[in-house]
């Protein structure tokens, strides 16, 4: 069986930092580490983390939960701006390991805002990424998630509008909804903010399954880029499957095929990529 396993694949630098800040917290043992909703997106890192411990946050009630001597790492998705006022108006130690360009997101609907710009975030409304990236609009802030929503979208057309998206959209459906407001004769200012790791993953797991007879896609259920890696995936090749473990690989593949193609979310750890492979490669765990 040959196998192709992509060149970008696994954490990105943001999820990284992320996951090294916890692990690094850990190692104080004085204090209770908790996290403002899982770090990352992946079960298994969220599963290791508790092993050792750490205590998931999941809302701003529960934060009269943490410990006195507790501190609160920030997800690397970021969290609203509301609720980090509130964390440090309860005066809880936290650290904040929201991804770099996620923050960078955060100044840029803040400051275009502030200049009476109407705000647009493609994005999925209900992922955590884009509802902290909506808490710091301070005015309209609409989101995009098809381009079905790129076209039903009415505004005066004097207003000025600036558009953002959440760092692992879909970068071809992206530029379509650039290309349908640019349509629309607004004023606007667009911003790519999908992240380079995002677009690099999506235009070689492309590559890569046009090519493959099988397709595995590697990363947590609830993880927005792996999704998208598979959507892109399916697209392209017939036989794509998505997993979280090697364990939730086939046992079988179906017949004539002769060459599998391996990639991984952004929140997806080494060593699971690693195992998927060696299995495929040698019909073995490692």
């Amino acid at each position: 069986m040959e196998v192709i396993l992509a060149e970008h694949a696994g954490f990105c630098f943001g999820v990284k930092k992320a996951v090294d800040t916890v692990y690094e917290q850990v190692e104080h043992k004085d204090k209770k580490i908790y996290t403002y909703g899982p770090i990352i997106h992946n079960e298994e890192v969220v599963k290791d983390l508790e092993s050792k411990g750490v205590e998931v946050v999941n809302s701003p009630e529960e934060l009269s939960s943490v410990a006195e001597n507790g501190t609160i790492v920030i997800r690397a998705h970021g969290i609203p701006r509301e609720t980090e006022e509130k964390i440090k108006n309860k005066g809880i130690s936290y650290v904040d390991a929201t991804c770099p360009f996620v923050k960078r997101i955060h100044k840029i609907v803040d400051e275009e805002s502030r200049n009476g710009k109407t705000i647009i975030i493609t994005g999925n409304a209900k992922h955590p990424e884009v509802e902290g990236i909506v808490s710091w609009a301070n005015g309209p802030v609409y989101v995009i998630e098809s381009l079905e929503d790129a076209e039903k979208f009415a505004l005066p057309v004097e207003t000025e509008l600036t558009l953002v998206s959440q760092t692992t959209f879909n970068y071809k459906k992206f530029k379509d909804v650039v290309e349908i407001f640019n349509g629309k004769g607004y004023n606007i200012n667009i911003v790519n903010t999908i992240c380079n790791a995002t677009q690099e993953r999506q235009t070689e797991a492309e590559k890569i399954a046009e090519q493959a007879d099988a397709m595995i896609v590697i990363g947590g259920t609830s993880s927005s880029n792996t999704r998208k890696l598979y959507e892109i995936c399916s697209g392209k090749c017939k036989h794509t499957y998505f997993v979280q473990t090697v364990d939730d690989l086939p046992k079988d593949f179906p017949e004539g095929i002769y060459k599998v193609g391996i990639t991984a979310g952004a929140s997806t750890p080494k060593n699971i990529i690693e195992e998927v492979q060696t299995y495929v490669r040698t019909g073995t765990d490692i």
